[in-house]
């Protein structure tokens, strides 16, 4: 399925709930700094290099525009430093920091600022390739890590699970938000800001051509 018809089909399936001003808050001042030089708030410098970087191998440009050309590595990294809690910033860092020390490992580079999209996209397929058996036992292992960081216990998580951890939630915080970008809403997904006549058992594929609703 090409990327367009997987954006089209698409729902909401990222585990985070945000109240809708906040969510077009922040849309809308990634949307201002678009054109800026961007300082990233959560992240530091090279971090936020390799952010979009990442977030371009996960939504390359096609006949769409790519990820960071939507700035989703913008929204990422505000929607961390202002949505986040406490414990998943925590894991979010960790995780990314796992990734780079194994990308920098295998690539066999000295700093990230070296690293380039075929250093960083063989550790990011081998993470999201993870086995459905696997992927329940990690779950559950972060479940029961992030819960001890909660109460102010000691906890450890290995390498391979905080890589994962990282890259999965990267990806689901991709997709969401470039879903939910204006270019994407208004001439990828079915865009109507004035609804019209009210047709309650209608055909999808008639109505919408198969695309899923941007509003």
């Amino acid at each position: 399925m090409d990327r367009r018809k997987a954006l089209r089909n698409m729902g909401l399936s990222l585990g985070y709930v945000v109240a809708t001003p906040t969510l077009l808050s922040l849309m809308q001042s990634c949307k201002q700094d678009a054109e800026l030089v961007w300082t990233p708030d959560f992240l530091n410098k090279e971090e936020g290099t390799v952010l979009t970087t990442l977030v371009d191998i996960i939504l390359p440009k096609t006949d769409t525009p790519s990820a960071s050309e939507v700035q989703v590595h913008l929204f990422i990294d505000r929607f961390a430093n202002e949505i986040m809690d406490k414990e998943q910033k925590a894991l979010f860092k960790m995780g990314m920091g796992k990734f780079m020390e194994k990308a920098l490992a295998d690539s066999g580079k000295k700093k990230m600022d070296d690293l380039k999209a075929e250093d960083l996209e063989p550790v990011l397929a081998n993470a999201l390739k993870t086995s459905k058996p696997d992927q329940t036992k990690h779950f559950k292992l972060i479940s029961e890590y992030t819960e001890a960081i909660r109460e102010e216990k000691t906890a450890t998580l290995s390498d391979e699970v905080s890589r994962f951890s990282f890259t999965n939630t990267l990806r689901g915080l991709t997709i969401w938000s470039y879903k939910t970008s204006e270019y994407v809403g208004e001439n990828v997904l079915a865009y109507l800001p004035v609804p019209g006549e009210y047709i309650g058992c209608g055909d999808l594929q008639e109505l919408t051509g198969g695309k899923a609703w941007s509003i």
